[in-house]
């Protein structure tokens, strides 16, 4: 096991070997690892330090580090030097985006970077465009530490140890790749990724045994595994859920809360980037208004208007990040198809009414305009993890719900007291929907 693991001690290896060897254990599909060395390990503790500085700038102006990471990237990194760069001014620089990434990963590996190491992430979803994400074990342990930050916003401390299972990563798929293995950075403390869906089991019953005895301080996970892991019967309590991937619907996490009784967090999380931002827990009232707090330092972010060009202070737009800690993928002014606005705060600054995708206008039974913000208003008492709605030509909807126990009838009174008590509409429960590793595009409209 060294060879995987080459920080694990005794203890560590007699924690991975309760994980793997329980009686109650799933088929793991893939040999968990961490190829970290002492100076990795050292650079994780260094990166932590880091992370409690509260990232800070004000509108029209880039940090100082912002500087010298342009520079190198202009120099040192094939895409951005075939863009003719640099220019008089950070803000005249040319956007990146997705389909950039997915058409040459390598031109974005800095040329001084060393391949020792070297990760490549696949991920496809929603989009249907693959994406490959190239890493190192030294950048994908570097999520611990920014875990940990999340969850202190909340008070809760992740300790860790060789005694306890730290994290699990819960996952309710047809398919994927789940592992055990120990985390050096956490004191030899055993971390997992499950797979909820039944037939990765001996027995369905297992999934509860094996979750209740492993007892984790933290399950990590998305709204749709959420919604599969609150239908066991779980006595052990954790201390906190942490949902990234997709957008959290009020409805179900005030309903986990109630389950498991703990903290959900909600954090804005990319494969490009890592960990960005958490919710403020403050900030639940209104919708529209819920604001997250950034979690990196070195993470600018922009909102920039359909032309590129920063937006005011409030005014909605879409995502923009330069930095990242990331060696094989520096991002420059890289737009990520997420949209909210930016405030300034004193304590810094944050992004207000975080949304997946620009908003979408649909037509009531009458005619009149309405905007994607009411349809979320109108589903968020309900517990959904899932959901998309389309509006045909002719003005039809389609709503498709995946991991809720509402029934159709509530959900039916819900919109069409919004579009009118005629509007054609088709609900389809428990219907597919786009993976869980990408961009599900809530809201779509076939009219103007």
């Amino acid at each position: 096991m060294k060879d995987r693991f080459p920080l694990m001690t005794d203890a560590g290896e007699r924690r991975l070997r309760w994980l793997t060897e329980h009686p109650h254990a799933p088929r793991f599909t893939h040999p968990g690892c961490e190829r970290l060395d002492a100076q990795a390990l050292q650079s994780l503790r260094a990166f932590e330090r880091e992370l409690g500085i509260a990232p800070r700038w004000a509108h029209g102006e880039i940090p100082m580090w912002l500087e010298d990471f342009v520079a190198r990237g202009c120099r040192d990194v094939p895409f951005y030097r075939r863009q003719g760069l640099p220019t008089a001014s950070f803000f005249d620089l040319p956007t990146t985006e997705r389909a950039d990434l997915n058409r040459e990963p390598w031109s974005f590996v800095p040329d001084t970077q060393l391949l020792d190491g070297l990760l490549v992430y696949n991920t496809s979803g929603a989009t249907g465009h693959p994406l490959s994400v190239l890493s190192q074990p030294e950048t994908v342990a570097k999520y611990m530490p920014l875990l940990r930050a999340a969850l202190a916003t909340r008070g809760v401390t992740l300790e860790g140890g060789p005694e306890r299972v730290a994290v699990i990563l819960v996952c309710f798929q047809k398919w994927t790749f789940t592992y055990a293995a120990v985390s050096a950075f956490l004191d030899q403390a055993g971390f997992a990724k499950l797979n909820l869906y039944p037939a990765e089991w001996r027995n369905p019953d297992d999934r509860a045994a094996f979750l209740d005895d492993c007892d984790p301080e933290v399950y990590t996970g998305d709204p749709y595994a959420f919604a599969e892991l609150a239908r066991l019967p779980l006595r052990a309590r954790p201390k906190a859920l942490v949902s990234t991937a997709m957008a959290l619907h009020p409805g179900l996490r005030q309903k986990l809360e109630a389950r498991f009784a703990c903290p959900v967090l909600d954090v804005y999380s990319m494969n490009e980037s890592g960990p960005i931002a958490a919710e403020n827990p403050r900030s639940h009232t209104k919708e529209h208004e819920r604001e997250y707090r950034f979690l990196q330092p070195k993470l600018y972010v922009e909102i920039l208007d359909p032309d590129g060009a920063p937006c005011p202070p409030g005014t909605r737009g879409e995502i923009t990040l330069s930095g990242g800690f990331n060696p094989f993928l520096p991002l420059l002014r890289y737009r990520t198809g997420d949209y909210a606005s930016l405030e300034f705060r004193a304590d810094g600054p944050v992004l207000v009414g975080l949304e997946g995708r620009p908003i979408v206008t649909f037509r009531t039974r009458d005619g009149r305009p309405l905007n994607n913000v009411d349809v979320n208003w109108a589903l968020r008492p309900f517990p959904i993890a899932q959901y998309a709605l389309h509006q045909a030509a002719d003005g039809s909807l389609t709503l498709r719900v995946r991991g809720s126990s509402v029934g159709e009838a509530t959900l039916r009174e819900a919109l069409l007291r919004l579009f009118g008590p005629d509007q054609p509409l088709a609900i389809e429960l428990d219907a597919p929907l786009a993976s869980t590793t990408d961009k599900l595009v809530s809201y779509t409209s076939e009219l103007a």
